[in-house]
């Protein structure tokens, strides 16, 4: 009987036949969500691409793109490499999927993976012949996202997929379906993504400007800078505006996310200030103005002069992080330039940050609650080492141990409940801790 493949098209379900296909016949897909922020990488190559994707130059560079990792395309991705050792050792356990052209709709990856380890064949199933571009966007988001998919999007590529999404009229409930996922993390991934496409157009000057795939290491530290973001906004939003630049900038330096933690509201005023040495980021490009409401006869107050010299701050930084990765675009005498100022606003950052967390630690009077948990990891640390000691000497009470974890089990339980009323878009910690507890409930 016929080997077939399930796929949802058009929004009902169908059955596709699959067959072999040699390898080298068929086509990467250039509009796959897979490599979309990547492309920037190589601007020669991806105006190839652009020019004819189906050219050998505009393919090889998908190809290159395909194998690469995401935060930095000049490494190979051990994740692709994790999937090319699987494919020699067990061969091809799902079939990929293509169009009547022979692009492929889902399997882009396997298929470099099959490309480099010399294999002639892919097994593909074969769309209809009716097959859109906007049938393969949404045929692709639809496998790739399933709960069981092996290789995510990276955190770039996922953005931008919702965006796409967005731009395509989906209503937001309907895409939060799609990607497995809640209306309010749908939000903060679009603020992100505006925040992170309005770092780029800032940084950008004689010819150079980052690329978004330059942040792909920062999800964890853009996530708490939403949520620290929309807190302090409900109570001030110039503080708030201010707040997030500073706190921009720390993410621009890759300064930890539980250090940035410590920058509040008053940094610059209390810790930034005195270290920070003049520089470029004290002259501001564009002096903050009343803004005019059309039709209405009355302006809108420009910010304030402080989230003004904060956004000053963080440009000139854009900047010189957009000339240090330019490399030979750039002259020696600028990128001399940019990497001073990259370094003495990393030197200005790493002592405030200091100071404004010794300055906290100060003023702890009582244990909050991440300061409980860590006790309690000590103790349980210490528990393991009690174990190892119970065993040499048989000493162990099983019945009384096993009476504790069942314990153990239900203050988890209850511990994941209150913090998950406390906190609305849950990090990695926390959404482990439901995911632990979840036959509890």
């Amino acid at each position: 009987m016929p080997e077939t493949l399930r796929v949802e098209f058009r929004g009902r379900p169908i059955h596709v036949e699959v067959i072999d296909m040699p390898v080298d016949e068929l086509y990467y897909n250039p509009a796959t969500h897979r490599v979309g922020a990547q492309r920037d990488y190589d601007l020669a190559q991806e105006e190839a691409l652009q020019k004819d994707h189906w050219s050998e130059a505009g393919q090889s560079y998908l190809h290159e793109l395909l194998m690469a990792k995401p935060s930095d395309p000049r490494q190979r991705d051990p994740d692709f490499e994790k999937l090319k050792q699987s494919l020699q050792e067990h061969q091809q356990n799902e079939p990929g999927l293509i169009s009547r052209d022979g692009v492929l709709v889902n399997g882009n990856t396997r298929r470099a993976a099959l490309k480099e380890l010399g294999v002639t064949f892919i097994r593909v199933g074969v769309l209809p012949a009716s097959c859109s571009w906007d049938d393969i966007r949404s045929v692709e988001l639809s496998l790739q996202l399933r709960p069981d998919r092996r290789r995510e999007y990276s955190y770039i590529n996922r953005l931008m997929a919702i965006e796409e999404q967005i731009k395509q009229g989906l209503p937001l409930a309907a895409i939060a379906k799609l990607f497995h996922t809640s209306t309010p993390t749908l939000e903060r991934d679009t603020w992100v993504l505006g925040q992170l496409r309005d770092l780029v157009k800032r940084s950008e000057h004689s010819g150079t400007k980052l690329r978004l795939m330059d942040f792909e290491d920062a999800q964890e530290r853009f996530a708490e800078l939403y949520r620290t973001y929309v807190k302090e906004k409900a109570k001030d939003k110039e503080k708030a505006d201010t707040l997030l630049e500073y706190r921009l900038a720390a993410i621009v330096l890759d300064v930890a996310k539980t250090d940035i933690r410590v920058i509040h509201t008053d940094f610059r005023e209390n810790y930034l200030a005195h270290r920070l040495p003049e520089g470029p980021w004290d002259v501001l490009q564009d002096p903050p103005k009343a803004i005019s409401i059309p039709g209405l006869n009355r302006t809108v107050p420009a910010p304030s002069s402080e989230t003004a010299k904060a956004r000053a701050l963080t440009d000139s930084l854009l900047r010189a992080k957009a000339t240090q990765r330019s490399g030979a675009a750039a002259t020696p005498e600028e990128m001399t330039e940019a990497n001073r100022s990259v370094s003495l606003l990393e030197k200005a950052f790493d002592e405030s940050i200091d100071a404004a967390g010794d300055a906290i630690r100060k003023r702890k009077k009582r244990l909050v609650a991440p300061d409980r948990v860590i006790a309690a990891v000590d103790d349980l640390q210490q528990c393991v080492t009690d174990l190892v000691l119970a065993r040499g000497n048989n000493s162990l009470d099983e019945g009384a141990f096993d009476d504790t974890l069942i314990v153990l089990r239900q203050t988890l339980a209850k511990l994941s409940a209150e913090a998950s009323r406390s906190i609305q878009l849950p990090g990695k910690g926390l959404s482990w801790l439901r995911e632990a507890v979840a036959d509890q409930r």
